[in-house]
């Protein structure tokens, strides 16, 4: 068996879906089960006894200890997470909770579990900690995209308190020798993505006919990354990753945010059009928030190079099946837009359209 934190969340669900689709060994799923984390992402397992689900917070050593004595994981996987920038901005507290007091708690439970294992089950075992590219900076528009190698420098409370888990994980690696694995992804989207970010959002509110609003000028650059081949590329990491080391998973898909969101209107256009004219009419540029890095890019040559991971999706193939997704899915897009979920979008994307 195999633990995952935070599997009822965007990234999470995915892996937990693709891991039974594909495999036969049972999974442990922990989440606290936040706005973002939705069982409904979850119900194609519904009486699957592969999946096993409990509702509590990486946080609760008394429950981790507990779950790992009871289930005797070969492997952790720790999804769990706050992940958006602009609530990290507004309400950083939470952040440093989850990620950093979270993730320290994860530690010190899987190394209590792990140094009672025997010498066999200890060498297999895995704590794998699935990381962001933001906990580099940001890149000016030549500079070279980000290595393993590349300095951290985060630049908002989000990123701050991603880089301190990972910091925490290779701490926990050289002192005590527990067998960790990172791997720093770059913008995912796809199914099941909470309607608070840039894809989703912009999909959610173009079928809406409600304002798309771009932050800035728009040419902040972000590398994409299909949710499947992130998941992918993670349970290649968790089989033949080298203990101690970070892997970066990229898309090899820099795209600015206007671009981005001029592509989902042009498949909207395609697919559902909307009888008052194009999508990019609703395209509303709003003031920036505060401490938007300019651009971000992964260089994923290393786990091309030592495991043989390439995406499988390029930008367009990926972005189609995720536009289809959401039109495919309107029931689950309305259940997840509860009222607090309004409230939150209406104050952080407010600002004189420009």
């Amino acid at each position: 068996m195999i633990l995952v934190t935070g599997g009822a969340g965007f990234i999470g669900s995915n892996f937990v879906l693709d891991w039974l689709a594909s495999h036969d060994e049972p999974l442990l799923n922990l989440d606290a089960l936040t706005y973002a984390g939705n069982m409904e992402n979850l119900a194609a397992l519904d009486g699957d006894a592969r999946h096993v689900f409990v509702h509590g917070d990486i946080r609760d050593r008394a429950l981790l200890d507990r779950l790992l004595a009871e289930y005797r994981p070969r492997a952790l996987l720790h999804f769990a997470a706050e992940s958006h920038v602009d609530r990290s901005i507004h309400g950083p507290a939470a952040f440093i909770r989850t990620n950093v007091e979270g993730s320290f708690t994860l530690l010190e439970a899987a190394r209590g579990y792990w140094n009672g294992l025997d010498d066999g089950a200890k060498a297999a075992f895995r704590f794998h900690h699935v990381s962001t590219d933001e906990v580099y900076g940001s890149l000016a528009p030549d500079a070279p995209a980000f290595t393993e190698t590349h300095l951290y420098q985060p630049n908002s409370p989000y990123s701050a308190s991603k880089a301190a888990s990972d910091h925490l994980v290779r701490a926990w690696h050289h002192t005590y020798g527990l067998p960790v694995l990172t791997t720093n992804c770059s913008n995912n989207y796809g199914p099941f993505h909470f309607p608070e970010k840039l894809i989703p959002l912009m999909i959610v509110n173009a079928l809406a006919g409600k304002a798309l609003p771009i932050y800035g000028d728009g040419l902040n650059v972000r590398d994409w990354l299909y949710v499947k081949d992130h998941c992918s590329a993670i349970r290649l990491v968790l089989e033949r990753g080298q203990p101690g080391q970070t892997y970066n998973v990229g898309g090899w898909n820099e795209r600015t945010n206007r671009e981005i969101v001029e592509a989902i209107c042009a498949l909207l256009d395609e697919l559902r059009p909307d009888p008052a004219g194009p999508h990019r009419r609703l395209i509303q540029f709003v003031t920036d928030r505060p401490g938007h890095d300019r651009r971000y890019a992964i260089d994923a040559r290393k786990i091309e190079r030592e495991l043989g991971w390439r995406p499988a999706e390029s930008f367009e193939s990926g972005i189609r099946k995720t536009v289809q997704w959401y039109l495919q899915n309107d029931a689950w897009v309305q259940r997840v837009q509860s009222g607090s979920y309004r409230d939150w979008v209406a104050q952080h994307y407010t600002g004189s359209a420009r």
